[in-house]
Order: structure tokens, then sequence, then C-alpha cells
């Protein structure tokens, strides 16, 4: 029977689509690309933010139209939307076959061929997975073993041979032969920001135990992977609950020196448990690229007191002061929140001055909408609709022109461009400071600006920044040299 996995929202879904993918493999399931070509199609959701909820639903409903008069036999969510709303989703959308939790993932491959079958699965009641595991996280990884809680990309119970005997102890198979791979660190986050969801059905944060992160590591350097990107809710967390918290800075030279992977990536750093070592170890390990994703969501203090985070302009300036001490070239990409309830015209002021001096290389905005079971849902001093996307059009004007000043700061600038896709386009691919999808890209061209000739997707080819387009770079290759 053959399986289709449809995978929305972020790299760290990807993970999980390829851990059910490697599932569903060891199951007898045969993996194709097309879900116009599948008996069965496993949408994987985003539970995120009200527009990715949106995305999630269309797409489950356009695959479950596959199933009139095609081959579709039926039509599955897995994910964050699934796990989020549970049997609310089932109910609201009967055009699903399932709707399967974290839970049924150790057994998605039973599941799935229960549910063509005809039989009916009954979708789970959600509950704050925060409360399944203890407080203390010292005390976490020995209760989600005994418990049998599933963490997706964490579940030492696996189906034997599931996993190549070089591989990973978590299971998986590489849904994208491109040479860039997502690679989990760790699952869940303990922070309580008011205006995010995520914890409460993605649960605790869990560690991965670093003999893990780097076989599969390792594993993905077999498979052809050049670029490995490191990957949870919250790094700067990672091995806190492992008994240190200076793990990250720790393992990345280890990675780093993985056979075949030239370049290791960490995201989502939370600025006020950024430390000076990992700063250093980011900034200056052979090996690690000098990115810094950076989770300032805003900059004035008081609305940052509201969103129960910490931080001001000062603080946030002199954290990348310190960045680019160590590593002037570094690529900085931040989040902000716009329009968040309470948020004063001087509030607004605040966060577009900072944003001007910050220079970051991208910077993402979201409009603030309430999240159920969230805290700020019950805040009052709302801003109206119009409002909040007034402010969010005016912010968004502002980072267009800021984020394309500072790519064209870098005309001139050596780079070493890891070539992604080689086709009638031309040549292009990422410099060290661009981050997979979300980043801008640098297209290769040679002397005479002409598409480039000879280059193929995962080498890695130093050049020089001629020309910017927005966020994006044009670049010449310095050399012949490839590696």
């Amino acid at each position: 029977m053959s399986v289709a996995m449809v995978t929305l929202g972020c790299a760290r879904n990807e993970v999980d689509s390829e851990e059910l993918a490697g599932r569903l493999e060891a199951g007898g399931f045969r993996l194709v690309t097309d879900p116009d070509q599948a008996d069965t199609v496993v949408v994987n959701t985003c539970g995120f933010v009200e527009s990715a909820k949106k995305d999630s639903v269309d797409t489950l409903l356009a695959a479950a139209d596959l199933k009139d008069g095609g081959r579709a036999k039926a039509v599955v969510a897995v994910g964050c939307l699934a796990e989020r709303y549970g049997s609310e989703l089932a109910e609201s959308l009967p055009e699903a076959d399932a709707v399967l939790g974290f839970d049924d993932y150790p057994d998605i491959a039973a599941r799935l061929r229960s549910i063509v079958a005809g039989e009916v699965h009954h979708p789970h009641t959600p509950s704050d997975r925060r409360k399944l595991l203890p407080i203390s996280p010292a005390e976490r990884g020995d209760a989600q073993q005994s418990s049998g809680l599933s963490v997706p990309g964490h579940g030492p119970d696996l189906p034997i041979g599931a996993a190549p005997a070089s591989g990973p102890r978590a299971v998986r198979r590489r849904l994208d032969g491109g040479p860039t791979a997502p690679l989990k660190l760790a699952s869940g986050c303990d922070r309580r920001c008011t205006f995010c969801a995520i914890p409460s059905f993605r649960g605790s944060f869990v560690s991965r135990r670093p003999s893990d992160v780097i076989a599969e590591a390792r594993w993905l350097g077999e498979q052809g992977v050049k670029e490995v990107f490191l990957v949870s809710e919250n790094s700067t967390s990672y091995g806190k609950d492992l008994g240190d918290l200076r793990l990250l800075e720790t393992i990345l030279p280890e990675l780093a020196a993985v056979d075949g992977v030239e370049r290791v990536r960490v995201s989502y750093l939370q600025p006020a448990e950024t430390r000076p070592g990992l700063i250093e170890a980011i900034a200056s390990t052979p090996g690690v690229v000098p990115y810094f994703d950076l989770s300032f969501q805003h900059a004035s203090n008081p609305v940052l007191r509201r969103m129960r985070r910490f931080g001001d302009p000062e603080s946030f300036l002199s954290l990348l002061e310190r960045i680019r001490a160590i590593a002037p070239h570094a690529g900085v990409r931040s989040n902000v929140i716009v329009g968040f309830p309470g948020e004063t015209e001087e509030d607004l002021e605040v966060l577009c001055d900072f944003l001007e001096a910050a220079r970051l290389d991208v910077t993402g905005v979201f409009g603030y909408s309430d999240e159920d079971g969230t805290e700020a849902a019950s805040y009052d001093g709302k801003h109206s609709d119009d409002e909040v996307l007034a402010r969010t059009q005016h912010v968004t004007a502002l980072v267009e022109e800021l984020t394309s000043q500072r790519a064209e700061e870098r005309v001139g600038e050596r780079v070493e461009v890891l070539v992604e896709s080689v086709d009638d386009e031309g040549v292009e691919g990422r410099a060290a400071h661009q981050g997979p999808e979300v980043d801008g890209t640098t297209m290769l061209v040679d002397v005479d600006g002409l598409p480039l000739e000879g280059a193929r997707v995962g080498d890695i080819l130093p050049a020089t920044v001629v020309a910017s387009e927005g966020v994006d770079l044009v670049a010449e290759p310095l050399s012949e040299e490839i590696r």
C-alpha cells in the first residue's frame, strides 16, 4: 500500500514527518511523493497561528477530494493541529478519515492499516501535555521512558531493523534529498509566553541525548547532507534536563566534526538565555556557521513583560554587539509580534527604533491574534483587526527597507554558498548567514553575470557578493575550488 506524506509548518514538523515515513516504510508501506498516486495521504498539520491552521484544514480538504473517483482510500491528519484539537477537529472535519495524536506515532503503520480497512479510530481528547511529565527537568527523561509517553523524535522503542545499523536510534527516512536537513535537539518548551500555545500541545522541554543527536548527524552525513540544521522550540535550554545547561557548547564541535557534514546551524535562541559561552561557540567553532536566530518578539520592555518575556532595546543591542565583536559578518534573524494587547504608539516606536539600530538580516513580522488557551487571549486593551493590520503593514514596510539595506551592505563580502538547486533559472544556494527557507538565497553567476556552469547540488563555493535584490544576494565564485 502506498502512502504520501504532506508536511506543513516548521522544520521540526519536517523531522516528525521523516520519523513517520520511516515507521510507515518499516511497517510495509511504500512511500510516494505525489498524493495523487497514493493509496493513503498523511497530512502533518501545523497548529501555530490562525493562518497556519487554515492552511492545514485546506490541505486536508484538498487531500480528501482525491478520494472522489481517485486512488486515495484514506486521508489522515497528524501533527500539531491534530494533537491540539483532537476530537474537536475530527468532528468539525469529517472529510478526514482519522485524526491521530503524538501517542499514535509509534504504531502509525498499524493505525493506518486499520483506518484503510474501515475501522473507526477514536481521536484523543486533548490535554495539557506539560502536565504529563515532572515539573523538575532532571526527572523527565526517566519519566518519559517509564510512562511510554510519545515525544516525536525521542522514542526509544523502535521496530527491529527500522533504522540502519549505523543510523540514529530514532527511526527516520529522508523525504527530501537536498543537501540540508533539520536535526532535532529537543522537544517542548518550559517558557510561559502569554501569546503562545505551543507548550500546551508539544509538552515540557525534553532534550535528546547527545549520543543520539550525534548518531543521527552521522547518519545524515552518510545520506549526503552537507548542512545540519539544529531545531527545537528553545535551543538555548538544551541539556538543562540532562544536568548540563552548557551541553550545546560541548556538542557543537562534535557535530561539526562529523564526516560529510560541512555546516552546523543552530535555530531558535532565546535572547535572555543566550550566554557568552554559547555566543563564542556558535561564532568561532570551525564548521558551525555564525548564525543567530534570536527570538526578540518585541523591544519595548512593558510589552515584553506582558508577554512574560525579558529584555529591552539596550540589552538586545548589547547582545548583538557581543555577537558582532566576535563575528562581524554573522547572520542574525528574528521575529516580532505587532499589535499585542496594550501596545501603545510609544511601544511601537520603540520597536521600530530598535529594528533600525539592530541591522538584522531578516525579520518576520506577525500581527497579534488570540490563540486558544493562552493568557493573552484574556487580556484587555486589544486593538481592532484593522489597527493590528495597519501596524503590521507599517513595521513590515520598515523591515523590508532595513533588510534590503543590510543585504546591500554585504556587497563585496566573501561568502561560502551551499548550492541547493541547479536548473534553467541558474545556480542558487545559501550563504552562511542565510538559514533554510526563510532567510533569502544567493544566486551564483559568472564574471559576465551569466548563469554559472558546472556547479552541482551540494557543492560549497567561495564567492564574492556583487549585488543584492531585497534579502537575496548575487555572487561570483572566487575560483574553481569546490569542496
